[in-house]
Formats: structure tokens, sequence, C-alpha cells
């Protein structure tokens, strides 16, 4: 009996077991190559194929950012001046 003569409903059944089958051998292809290859390299080799090393001595290049220390009095001084310049604007008309 060959597979036109049966009926579209088990064709399709036949069709996608076929294509499940040849999927998963696929995947698990896939799934031993990577494991072999991650296998084999050793992260020093993957840090220089990744360009690490490159991208930490930029990173020691760049130039740091220092915050300053701001005490109390320095703030409410910053405050009543941003106050006032408020107080300001808002006097000023506005055409």
């Amino acid at each position: 009996m060959a597979v036109e003569d049966l009926p579209q409903s088990t064709r399709k059944i036949i069709f996608w077991v076929v294509i499940i089958l040849i999927s998963l051998g696929l995947l698990i292809n896939f799934v031993l190559a990577t494991k072999e290859r991650l296998g084999q390299t050793k992260g020093e080799e993957i840090k220089e194929e990744l360009g690490i090393p490159i991208l930490q001595e930029q990173w020691e290049e760049m130039p740091k950012i220092e915050i300053p220390d701001i005490d109390e009095d320095t703030i409410k001084e910053l405050e009543e001046l941003l106050k006032q310049a408020e107080e300001e604007q808002g006097e000023i008309p506005t055409e």
C-alpha cells in the first residue's frame, strides 16, 4: 500500500511524525556539537575571542567621575537660592 493511497489525515500524521523525528535528530546533534565545542575551549580563549582584555583596558583608561560630598548646610543654601530664583521668575512679567 502506497502513501498516496492513504487518507489525507493519515498522510498528515505521517508527515508530522517524520518532521518531528528529523527535528529531534538535528536538535540532538546541535546540542552535542555545542557541548563538545564548549568543552574544548578554555575560559581564557573565550575572553580573548570576545575581546574582553581590550574592553578591560578601555574601561581602566576611561576618566573617573567623582561626585563631591555636599554637607547639609550647602544643600540648604542651594535650596534657598532655588526658591529665590523661582520667586524672581514669578515676578517677571511675560509678554
